[in-house]
């Protein structure tokens, strides 16, 4: 696989451009990058993971969470080494176009933003009916909700990315200490028997009171075990407002997803264990009704409640960030129309901050359907963990003496792992919701037609991304000379 090198337009961009497009560097710590990555991930605990029950049953759930912390592991450890290597707001698609050239990385990228962008519209969905449930200042779950949640948060984000981390942190801590304590509660009423209590469908190949749907029920149920990890691949995309990239990035990555595994692992077991797998696989607020056996709410459900609204409000806010970086980086080099990558006097992404908010709150407000925007987030991100892993295949072979500050422990195996189990979730979207599956591949089609007609040929040379691209093609050519 040969890297093309950059197409720029005959009308090479002004000397400020690179100026005029830069962020806040050294404003997060890997204290403040650990937060991010648990924010991302920490509304999935509260809720979504739960309907996975009924596409496998405990024990097809179980297997899935299981597979998916795996694949999730291994690109972790692949990613903190790519990020190692090239620390810029790029993340994911920096990486795709040095290792696959200028369209493996537009389509890790594009790939990464549908993720971005239609998660947080499925979450303020959510946000709108926790509102409601709680009965929050007599508010419903309706637009004027979603608004809110948009232009509050993307105005905290505005104000800059060292007061948005440190609100996220807080944010995020508040939704872990919950989800500890619910877990001390719950398991106060575990009862074993209660795990395997959904009705076994007797027509399903390999059924049993483990897997009541069967063994496919397991691959089926692989979407909803991505859920307790999904979104904490998006902590290389602070890199560039990161002290000391290199060294900080593997670390909080690291960090995040031992965080989440545990998180997971408590959730899962403390929820199914004190009520029961059937009462829970179709709740909208999991933990709240694992807390209610009799159906009658008390102070220990109250205060899980509110920790889920927490939640949901810090993966909404960090998931904003991340599709906030990931739109900048793709229109800072041309793959994306490049007034989106101009910055703010607090050097904020404004337009990168705004369109996908609008964008988001349209969704919204527009269809209401959370659960299937979010299937659509999955397959986005499917898309784009196979192309990552993929890369750090192709970088280890093709450049192994590339400096590496971090290497991913297991090396290519690690990432050949994470490959195929992307590979095999990529195909379970279709199994749990081939409409949204659909609507995901359109869009992205789309987006491709846009690269492949218009902006290919007018990327900057001048990015970051770019440029360490273009190296890479000039060290090989010397070599072949």
């Amino acid at each position: 696989m040969t890297v093309e090198s950059p197409k720029t337009s005959t009308a090479e961009p002004a000397d400020d451009y690179l100026e005029r497009r830069t962020l806040r560097r050294g404003s997060a710590g890997w204290l403040l990058l650990t937060g991010l990555g648990v924010a991302y991930v920490v509304s999935g605990d509260f809720s979504g993971w739960n309907f996975g029950l009924a596409e496998g049953g405990f024990g097809g759930l179980s297997i899935a969470m299981a597979l998916m912390g795996v694949m999730y592991a291994c690109m972790v450890f692949s990613l903190a080494e790519l990020s190692s290597v090239l620390p810029t707001a790029g993340g994911g698609y920096g990486f795709a176009r040095r290792a696959l050239g200028p369209w493996g990385g537009f389509l890790t990228g594009t790939a990464i933003l549908i993720e971005y962008i239609l998660a947080p519209a499925a979450i303020s969905i959510f946000i709108g009916d926790y509102v409601e449930s709680l009965g929050l200042f007599g508010l419903t779950s309706g637009w004027p909700v979603y608004l809110a949640c948009f232009v509050v948060f993307i105005g905290i984000h505005l104000w800059g990315v060292g007061e948005a981390l440190r609100f996220s942190f807080v944010v995020t801590g508040i939704a872990v200490a919950a989800l500890l304590v619910f877990a001390v509660g719950a398991f106060m009423d575990f009862d074993a028997s209660k795990l395997n209590d959904i009705a076994v469908d007797t027509s399903a190949f390999g059924s049993n009171s483990w897997l009541p749907m069967g063994l496919l029920g397991i691959w089926a149920a692989f979407p909803f075990g991505m859920w307790f990890f999904l979104g904490v691949e998006g902590v290389p995309l602070a890199a560039e407002e990161t002290k000391d990239p290199a060294r900080t990035l593997p670390r909080a990555i690291r960090w995040s997803m031992a965080i989440l595994i545990v998180l997971a692992l408590l959730t899962f077991f403390a929820s199914a264990g004190a009520r029961g797998s059937n009462a829970i696989q179709d709740a909208g607020n999991p933990l709240v009704e694992a807390l209610q056996p009799g159906g009658e709410a008390t102070a220990l459900s109250r205060i899980v409640n509110y920790a889920g609204l927490a939640g949901l409000v810090a993966s909404f806010f960090s998931l904003i960030y991340a599709g906030s970086r990931q739109l900048f980086a793709l229109s800072r080099a041309g793959y994306l129309p490049r007034f989106l990558s101009l910055t703010s006097s607090r050097k904020a992404p404004y337009l990168g901050l705004l369109v996908p908010g609008a964008i988001g709150f349209g969704l919204a407000a527009a269809t209401g359907d959370g659960a299937r925007m979010l299937n659509v987030a999955v397959f986005g991100a499917t898309i784009s963990y196979a192309l990552m892993s993929l890369s750090h295949i192709v970088l280890r072979r093709r450049e192994p003496g590339l400096e590496r500050p971090y290497r991913t422990p297991g090396g290519m195996l690690t990432s050949s792992v994470a490959l195929a189990l992307a590979c095999s979730a990529l195909v379970a979207t279709f199994l749990v919701d081939v409409t949204a599956a659909l609507i995901a591949l359109a869009v992205y089609v789309v987006a491709i037609a846009y690269f492949g007609i218009y902006s290919r040929k007018r990327l900057v040379a001048r990015a970051p991304e770019e440029e360490f691209a273009a190296l890479a093609a000039a060290e090989a050519e010397l070599e072949r000379d």
